[in-house]
């Protein structure tokens, strides 16, 4: 085995690599949900983060979600299409858009998170009891770790 394939066998079994791996894999497998079938991974995170951060400018959004601004425009338009945003032009400047979730799109995001800490819950309580205290342990940490990582901080 070449020196670079042993030296990425490596990085992929350090506990970093796994961690990164697992939130991953869980993120991917909470991702399908009833409430938000008609949407996509990408613009459920769009409506989740301007319910969270709202009212935003495209710019910001595009920022928080590593999107280029013609993708978040056709996402913006779709999730405005189906009434669970509302755009209109920043006083502050009337070139820049801002966008705000509707009460159906706070609706929405309560519906899809309900929806995934349900089907998560029920599969940790699959958990034997030592399992689940270990999970549960390792929260604060986990939160804690949340927080150093660089991103949006509101």
């Amino acid at each position: 085995m070449a020196a670079s394939q042993s030296a990425a066998t490596n990085i992929e079994t350090e506990p970093s690599a796994r961690l990164r791996a697992v939130l991953g894999r869980l993120s991917r497998r909470l991702r399908p949900t009833l409430a938000g079938s008609g949407l996509t991974p990408s613009e459920i995170s769009v409506l989740f983060t301007i319910v969270r951060f709202g009212p935003l400018r495209l710019s910001e959004v595009a920022e928080i979600e590593r999107l280029n601004p013609t993708m978040l425009s056709r996402i913006a338009a779709q999730l405005s299409d189906a009434g669970l945003i509302r755009r209109s032009a920043d006083p502050g400047d009337r070139r820049a858009a801002l966008v705000q979730a509707s009460a159906a799109g706070r609706r929405m995001r309560e519906r899809i998170h309900r929806e995934r800490t349900r089907a998560l819950d029920a599969h940790v309580q699959e958990l034997d009891e030592s399992q689940r205290e270990a999970l549960w342990q390792a929260l604060p940490v986990l939160e804690e770790l949340a927080e150093r990582l660089p991103g949006p901080r509101r």
